[in-house]
């Protein structure tokens, strides 16, 4: 259950991240990726966000 919520959370702000900078991060696979184990990302992650979000996430958080 855990590692569901944060690999949904993950690929969530990966999405998040690129639809608001395409330019600078792309992000393949995400449709398949909550039942499959890989995800293609190229480009630059703000790591800040993606960690306030695996944090959210684990405190019960949104």
């Amino acid at each position: 259950m855990l590692e569901e919520k944060l690999k949904g959370a993950i690929i969530d702000e990966l999405k998040r991240q690129a639809a608001d900078r395409p330019q600078a991060l792309k992000v393949q696979g995400a449709g398949d990726a909550k039942s499959s184990e890989e995800l293609t990302v190229n480009g630059k992650i703000d790591l800040g966000a993606l960690v306030m979000v695996i944090a959210g996430s684990v405190a019960g958080g949104p």
